[in-house]
């Protein structure tokens, strides 16, 4: 067995992963063509590299079936229910930086805080005779934060993919989405509430707290994290 190490398959946040590591004396490496999805780690013995999607990340660290994954906060926040009993942050990586934020249209001159969006909520309800509808992927992260915010008259709609067009194409009124620029959400006339962020989020490598280890597992564990500790 060697220790498990899970990373974003492709794009920019799988280059700049690698990088990441590789400024820290570990080469990771696809091994194949660009469509198969395996790989190596040079620099450091014990250790073998599964590429995965961010997505899937989160969910194979809870399982235990990786050791350590690299993932944004909000993937780990929003998928794993009480995170902080399945896995633990080991470093933050300084890149794929996004806030996940609610936003509604520009033109709601009147509604700029959370106080506000509740009282248009209920607003909305009573005359149209169904919820305001918000569009996001991140159905439990928003959930929760509306619900302490005090925000009630809504309901959420699934949206995987361009959500800042929901309110444009009339399948939503307001969105809570990931943003790094604003620039999305200002091309389609939209505005973050001034109260309406939700998390922070940017890559980050996390250990699983319930994959198991061999001893010699271990002692690959510490000598990484030890290393990688010394180059922080």
């Amino acid at each position: 067995m060697s220790l498990k190490l899970g990373v974003p398959s492709k794009g920019r946040l799988m280059e700049k992963t690698f990088a990441w590591f590789e400024k820290r004396g570990i080469t990771l490496s696809r091994t194949g063509s660009d469509r198969e999805y395996a790989g190596r780690v040079d620099g450091i013995d014990g250790m073998s590299l599964v590429l995965l999607s961010a997505g899937e990340i989160p969910r194979e660290l809870a399982a235990g079936r990786i050791h350590l994954g690299v993932t944004g906060t909000d993937l780990v926040h929003e998928k794993l229910p009480r995170w902080e009993q399945q896995v633990e942050q080991v470093a933050p990586l300084g890149f794929g930086q996004a806030d996940l934020i609610v936003a509604v249209p520009a033109c709601w001159v009147d509604v700029d805080t959370l106080d506000d969006l509740d009282a248009a909520s209920a607003a909305f309800r009573a005359r149209h005779s169904h919820r305001l509808r918000i569009a996001t992927k991140y159905h439990r992260l928003v959930r929760e934060f509306l619900t302490d915010s005090g925000v009630a008259d809504y309901a959420l709609v699934d949206s995987q993919g361009a959500t800042e067009g929901t309110v444009k194409n009339e399948t939503a009124e307001a969105i809570a989405d990931i943003t790094s620029t604003g620039e999305t959400l200002r091309a389609n006339h939209l505005k973050i509430l001034e109260d309406g962020l939700i998390l922070r989020s940017q890559a980050t490598l996390w250990r699983s707290r319930v994959a198991r280890c061999a001893d010699a597992d271990k002692t690959v564990l510490d000598d990484l994290l030890d290393r990688l500790h010394r180059a922080a």
